[in-house]
């Protein structure tokens, strides 16, 4: 059986970390920031873990 490739677009939004634990930046934070509120972009400024859920589903093309 071949192997599976990278999916791209995932390993470039994804970040696994030393311990197993997968983060990943919130969604809105890339363009069109001035005109969103100050509050907004600084709370998508903190990453945040993937669920065990999602990270299960994922696990095979990361």
């Amino acid at each position: 059986m071949g192997k599976l490739k990278t999916h791209k677009g995932t390993k470039k939004v994804l970040n696994v970390r030393k311990s197993g634990t997968v983060t990943i930046g919130h969604p809105g934070s890339r363009h069109n920031t001035g005109s969103k509120n100050a509050a907004y972009n600084r709370g998508k400024r903190e990453s945040v873990h993937l669920s065990s859920a999602d990270r299960s589903r994922l696990k095979n093309i990361i």
